[in-house]
């Protein structure tokens, strides 16, 4: 029973960084109905961003994070600009070869640059007990600033003057622009918010996992299970979604090969697709 608590605390701790790194991608497709394929490069990236900051300047990995957050969010604004403005009014097809497009663009040129040799951040925190169970410092610390994260995104969504404007292009592109919301700047606004959350959980992800610039690619698969799971367009679902992912990642292997982790993530994938499409979190008439 020991054993089976630490794997489902740990496994909850990470799903906090999974949670936000769907938060992104469902912010772009609940915005702008745009599925950003790459979203895995840019988590990639933000390892690699903390990795450079933290190595070579000596600033510490947490706060390396800030530096990472802005550069997600004017990355997010230009790859919005370049290739998704002109197509997002195109069928579903045309944005989903332009994402996949900078996908490939990113690795390419991240493989060019940093090859695809293993990087880790060389950086703990220690662990501390709680009676027979031991948690890693930087687990925990991960979890606590995905927390702050996701409060500084409701409180922008649901408290400030953009958030207001995001939230009218996201019901109705067009009532709003008669408004007089600036929908383009607003929706390079919502595709840059997505990229900066996806850059920030990769830099969490990088104080605790070695990785390489493909190794965003299974976050960003574990990013669509649980975008789907807690409902697409919706980032408190996702975050939920995300500590339900987790729980499983935690347990899984306390019982079965760690090998089988995958399998049943897509298995539980397929199943919400199924009888549920709409989320668990998520209502049908939303």
């Amino acid at each position: 029973m020991d054993f089976l608590l630490a794997s489902l605390i740990d496994g909850l701790l990470l799903g906090f960084v999974y949670g936000i790194a769907a938060m992104g991608l469902t912010l772009i497709w609940g915005v702008m109905n745009v599925i950003n394929l790459s979203h895995g490069p840019i988590i990639a990236l933000g390892m690699f961003g903390v990795y450079y900051i933290f190595s070579a300047l000596g600033i510490h990995p947490y706060l390396a994070l800030i530096a990472v957050a802005a550069g997600g969010l004017l990355l997010g604004g230009l790859i919005y600009f370049v290739a998704v403005h002109r197509v997002i009014d195109a069928p579903h097809l045309s944005t989903l070869l332009a994402t996949f497009s900078v996908n490939m663009i990113i690795i390419g040129l991240g493989t060019a640059a940093f090859s695809a040799s293993p990087r880790n951040v060389d950086f703990t925190l220690g662990s501390f007990e709680i009676g027979s169970i031991t948690i890693l410092g930087t687990r925990l610390v991960a979890a606590i600033l995905a927390m702050f994260v996701t409060g500084g995104l409701y409180l922008f969504l649901y408290k400030s003057r953009y958030g207001r404007y995001i939230r009218a292009v996201t019901d109705n592109r067009d009532a709003a622009e008669l408004m007089g919301v600036p929908s383009v700047r607003i929706l390079a606004l919502s595709f840059g918010l997505g990229t900066m959350l996806a850059a920030i959980s990769g830099g969490l992800i990088a104080t605790f996992f070695p990785f390489t610039i493909l190794a965003g690619g299974s976050y960003e698969l574990k990013s669509f299970v649980v975008s789907v799971l807690g409902g697409l367009g919706n980032p408190v679902g996702a975050l939920l979604a995300g500590l339900i992912l987790g729980a499983i990642e935690g347990i899984i292997p306390t019982v079965l090969p760690t090998t089988w982790v995958p399998v049943l993530e897509f298995v539980l994938f397929i199943l919400i697709l199924l009888f549920r499409p709409q989320g668990l979190f998520k209502t049908k008439s939303s």
